[in-house]
C-alpha cells in the first residue's frame, strides 16, 4: 500500500501549475495518494483542466506560501498557515507520511525539523544528493543542511546515507568514503581525521578517504563530508555543468557544419541530458528528520516532482526512519554496526 505524501503545492518558481502537475503524474502513474496543500482556489482550477477526476488526489488549504528568498527563520515564525508549514503539520498529525517541497529549502529545513523533530538518536539533519557516477549513481551528503559538524554527525550521516543506498538504492553493501584532500588516512584537516577513526572503526563498508573526483567515477556508493564542503562542491560542479552545456550550444551554432553536426549527434546528447538531469531524481532527501522530507528544486518540472513523490514514498514504504533510528541507536550503545 502506498504512503499518502503532503505536497507543498505553492512552493517553487512554477507553483501551483507543475506540483499540481507532478502530483497528477504521481496518482495516475503510480497510484501514490496525494494531498495537495496551499490556496484552494489556485489548485483547484489546475486540478480541473487536466481532468484529475477519480485519482487519489486531495486539497487542503492553506492560506499563505514561503517565498523562494524569503528568511527561513521569518517564515517559520510568522507564516503559520503557509502551506509548507500546514504540509508539515499533516505530517506530524499522522494525516500524511512524508513531506515533498520544491520550496525555499532554508525554510523547508527549518520546518521540518521545527514540526517533525529529528530521528531518536540522530544529532542532526543532512541533505542527501543523489548524484549520477561512472557505475550508477551515489548518495553524497552533507550538501547544506550543516555549516558546522563534529565527527559525529558525520559518521551519523555514513550510517543514515548507508542506509538509504541499500534500501532505496538497491546497493547491497554500499562502499563509503570519506570526502578528504588525499586517499591516505592522514590526510585531511582534524574533522576528517577524527571522522575516519569512527569510520574506520564501524562495521560500514568504510573505503578510506575519497577525493573529488571519486564522486562521479562510481569508486564509493556513499561520499560523506562537512556540509559547508559539500556544499560548496556541489554548487560549483552544478555551475559547471551549466557552463559546459552553454558551451557546446555556443560551439554547434558557429557554422552550417557544426548544426549538422549536432543533428547528427543529437540523440547522444539527449541521453546525456537524461543521465544528469536532476528530475530523474526528483530531489534530495533531508535524512534525519521524522516523517521522509523530500526537497526538489525550485525549478523542477512536474516530473521532477512525480519523481520526489516517489521517492518520498519509498522511504516510507522502506522504513528508512526506523532503520535510521534502530541503527545509530545500536552504535550509541557501543557497537558502532549496521546489520548486513
Amino acid at each position: 500500500m502506498s504512503a499518502t505524501i503532503a505536497l507543498d503545492a505553492m512552493g517553487g518558481d512554477f507553483a501551483p501549475t507543475n506540483p499540481v502537475a507532478g502530483a497528477i503524474l504521481a496518482a495516475r502513474e503510480l497510484g501514490i495518494r496525494v494531498v495537495l496543500v496551499g490556496r484552494q482556489e489556485t489548485i483547484e482550477p489546475e486540478l480541473s483542466r487536466s481532468a484529475a477526476e477519480g485519482l487519489p488526489l486531495s486539497v487542503v488549504h492553506a492560506s499563505e506560501a514561503v517565498a523562494m528568498d524569503e528568511s527561513p527563520a521569518a517564515a517559520l515564525r510568522r507564516k503559520k498557515d503557509s502551506s509548507l508549514r500546514i504540509a508539515a503539520n499533516l505530517v506530524q498529525e499522522g494525516k500524511a507520511d512524508a513531506l515533498v517541497s520544491a520550496g525555499n529549502s532554508g525554510a523547508v529545513m527549518a520546518t521540518a525539523m521545527f514540526v517533525l523533530g529529528t530521528v531518536e538518536g540522530v544529532d542532526r539533519p543532512a541533505l542527501a544528493a543523489v548524484v549520477p557516477n561512472l557505475r550508477g549513481v551515489s548518495v553524497w551528503l552533507d550538501v547544506g543542511a550543516n555549516v558546522d559538524s563534529k565527527p559525529q554527525h558525520i559518521f551519523q550521516w555514513a550510517v543514515m546515507a548507508h542506509i538509504y543506498a541499500k534500501n532505496i538504492l538497491s546497493i547491497d553493501s554500499p562502499r563509503v568514503g570519506l570526502l578528504s584532500i588525499g586517499e591516505e588516512a592522514g590526510k585531511g584537516n582534524d574533522l576528517v581525521k577524527e571522522t575516519f577513526k569512527l569510520l574506520k572503526e564501524s562495521r560500514l563498508n568504510f573505503i578510506g578517504n575519497v577525493e573529488g573526483h571519486d564522486i562521479f567515477n562510481g569508486n564509493a556508493d556513499v561520499i560523506v563530508c562537512d556540509g559547508f564542503t559539500g556544499n560548496v562542491s556541489l554548487k560549483v560542479i552544478e555551475s559547471a555543468m551549466e557552463t559546459l552545456f552553454h558551451f557546446l550550444k555556443q560551439e554547434f551554432s558557429r557554422s552550417w557544419r557544426t548544426r549538422l553536426g549536432y543533428l547528427l549527434s543529437r540523440p547522444a546528447f539527449k541521453a546525456f541530458k537524461r543521465r544528469v538531469d536532476y528530475a530523474e531524481f526528483g530531489g534530495v532527501p533531508l535524512l534525519g528528520v521524522k516523517g521522509a522530507t523530500i526537497i526538489s528544486h525550485g525549478r523542477s518540472s512536474p516530473r521532477a516532482i512525480r519523481n520526489a513523490i516517489r521517492v518520498a514514498d519509498e522511504v516510507v514504504r522502506n522504513r528508512v526512519n526506523e532503520q535510521i533510528h534502530d541503527q545509530i541507536r545500536e552504535s550509541q550503545r557501543g557497537f558502532q554496526s549496521v546489520t548486513a
